[in-house]
C-alpha cells in the first residue's frame, strides 16, 4: 500500500515527505483519532447530572467516571506501549479503535454504574495505546524541526473535541439521554478504525530499540521535570472543568441548555492554546510554559469570586483553557526529545502524566465540591495545581533544555519490500 504521505521508495513509509512547512498527512489522520478519544474523555463533564440521575449515584460519585478513564490511561499508556512495541503500528491503532468502539457499546447498553465504570477503564486502555503509538508516528513523520508542531496538531484533535465533540455530545445527551452520545462514539470509532486501516501504511514493524533501552531513557532528570509539569497543569485545568456544569448552572445562573455553548468557549480556548504552544514551543519553550502556567493559576483564582456573573464566568472559562492548553504541546515535545533513541515509552508516560493530573485533579476537586468550599472548591484546587506547575518548569529552565536529540525511527518493512530504516539525527538548542 502506498504511503499516506506519498513517500518515495527507500523512505520511511510515513516519513517527512510533505511540502516544506506542511505537516505530513498521516499527522492529520492521527489527529482525527484523538478527536474521538478526546470527546469521550471530556463529554461526561457536560452530562454529569443526567448520568448521575440515571445510574442512581451522586454527581460527585459520577465524577469517578472521568477519574476512572484517567486511571485507565495512566496504566494503559505505558503498559500497552511496551506490549505493542514489536507489533505493526497500523495493527495497534486499528485494534485500539475497535476496543474503544466495543467499550462504548457495552456502556450504552448497561444500567449498572459498575459496568459503565469498567467499560470506561477498558476504553481508556485502548486510548492509551492509540496515543502512545500515535505520538511516535507523528513526531517521526514530521521530523525534528517540526516535532512540536506535529504534537500540537495531534493534540489539536483532542482540543477540537472540546470545541465540537463535547458540546454536541452534551447537547444531544440532553435530548436523547447520555446513551445517545455513547452510541455515536461507538459507531464513529468503528468507522475511524476502517479509515486508519486505509491511510496508515501496511508495515511489518520491528523495534530498533529494546524494552531495556526504553526504560534506560527514563533516567534523565529533565524528562521527569517535563512529565511533572504535564501532571500539574492538566490537573489544574481539569479539576475545574470536571465540575464546571454545576458551577455554571447553580452559581453563575446559566441554564442547562446553554452549558454546551460555554463548553464550546472552553474548546475554542483549548484549541487556541494548543496552537499557540505548538507555534511558540519550538523557539521559546520555557518562556511560553512558565507564562501560561502563571496565567492559568491567576485566571482560576479570579473565577472564584467572578463566577457569580455569567459573562465573567464564560470569559474566564475560555481564558483557563487558552492558557492551560498552551503548556501541553511544549512539555510533550520536550519529553519525547529528552528520551532520545527510545521515545515510545516516554510518549506513553506523557499521556499517563496528563491523565494522572486529570485523575488527581478531579478526585481532589470532587472532595472540595462536597466540602464547605462548595461550588468554588474545584476552581481553588485548580489554581493550586496550576501554581505548582511553575516548580518543575522553573527547575527545567535553570537546568536548560539544550542538548542532543537523536530520534531513531523504528524499523519498518513494507509488505512488498525489504526492511528499511530511517535514522534522523538533530541537535537543537532550546
Amino acid at each position: 500500500m502506498p504511503s499516506a504521505t506519498g513517500s518515495a521508495p527507500g523512505k520511511l513509509p510515513f516519513a517527512t515527505g510533505s511540502a516544506p512547512g506542511k505537516l505530513p498527512f498521516v499527522v492529520w489522520v492521527l489527529a482525527a483519532g484523538t478527536f474521538l478519544m478526546g470527546t469521550t474523555e471530556f463529554v461526561i463533564a457536560g452530562l454529569l447530572p443526567e448520568m448521575a440521575a440515571d445510574l442512581n449515584v451522586s454527581v460527585s460519585h459520577a465524577g469517578l467516571l472521568i477519574t476512572a478513564f484517567a486511571i485507565g490511561m495512566i496504566v494503559g499508556g505505558p503498559t500497552m506501549a511496551m506490549a505493542t512495541l514489536r507489533l505493526p503500528q497500523r495493527h495497534t491503532l486499528i485494534g485500539a479503535l475497535t476496543v474503544f468502539a466495543l467499550g462504548h457499546a457495552v456502556a450504552a447498553l448497561s444500567t449498572s454504574f459498575t459496568v459503565v465504570l469498567t467499560a470506561r477503564v477498558v476504553t481508556a486502555l485502548a486510548t492509551g495505546a492509540f496515543w502512545a503509538v500515535g505520538f511516535v508516528i507523528a513526531t517521526t513523520a514530521a521530523g525534528p524541526a517540526q516535532s512540536t508542531r506535529a504534537v500540537g496538531a495531534m493534540m489539536g484533535g483532542l482540543t477540537l473535541a472540546n470545541v465540537i465533540g463535547v458540546p454536541i455530545g452534551s447537547f444531544v445527551g440532553h435530548y436523547t439521554g447520555w446513551r445517545g452520545p455513547f452510541w455515536a462514539l461507538a459507531v464513529l470509532a468503528a468507522l475511524a478504525a476502517a479509515f486508519v486501516g486505509q491511510f496508515i501504511p501496511r508495515t511489518e514493524q520491528q523495534a530498533e530499540v529494546s524494552v531495556r533501552a526504553e526504560v534506560r531513557a527514563l533516567k534523565q532528570g529533565r524528562l521527569w521535570l517535563a512529565l511533572g509539569a504535564a501532571v500539574l497543569i492538566m490537573g489544574g485545568v481539569l479539576a475545574t472543568y470536571t465540575y464546571i456544569t454545576p458551577l455554571l448552572t447553580d452559581r453563575a445562573g446559566i441554564t442547562a441548555s446553554a452549558v454546551p455553548l460555554v463548553l464550546i468557549a472552553f474548546g475554542i480556548g483549548a484549541l487556541g492554546g494548543t496552537a499557540i504552544g505548538g507555534r511558540l514551543g519550538d523557539h521559546r519553550p520555557m518562556v511560553t510554559t512558565i507564562t501560561a502556567s502563571a496565567a492559568t493559576s491567576l485566571i482560576l483564582l479570579a473565577l472564584i469570586p467572578a463566577s457569580n456573573s455569567p459573562v465573567a464566568a464564560v470569559i474566564l472559562v475560555f481564558g483557563m483553557a487558552l492558557a492551560g492548553f498552551t503548556v501541553n504541546p511544549v512539555v510533550t515535545s520536550l519529553a519525547v526529545r529528552f528520551a532520545g533513541d527510545a521515545p515510545t515509552l516516554t510518549s506513553a508516560l506523557t499521556t499517563s502524566g496528563y491523565n494522572t493530573g486529570i485523575a488527581a485533579g478531579s478526585l481532589v476537586a470532587g472532595r472540595a465540591l462536597d466540602s464547605s468550599l462548595g461550588l468554588t472548591g474545584p476552581a481553588l484546587v485548580g489554581a493550586v495545581f496550576a501554581a505548582l506547575t511553575l516548580l518543575p518548569l522553573i527547575a527545567l529552565a535553570l537546568r536548560g533544555t539544550i542538548g542532543p536529540s537523536r530520534v531513531v525511527a523504528h524499523h519498518t518493512t513494507d509488505t512488498a519490500s525489504e526492511p528499511e530504516t530511517a535514522d534522523a539525527t538533530a541537535t537543537t538548542a532550546r
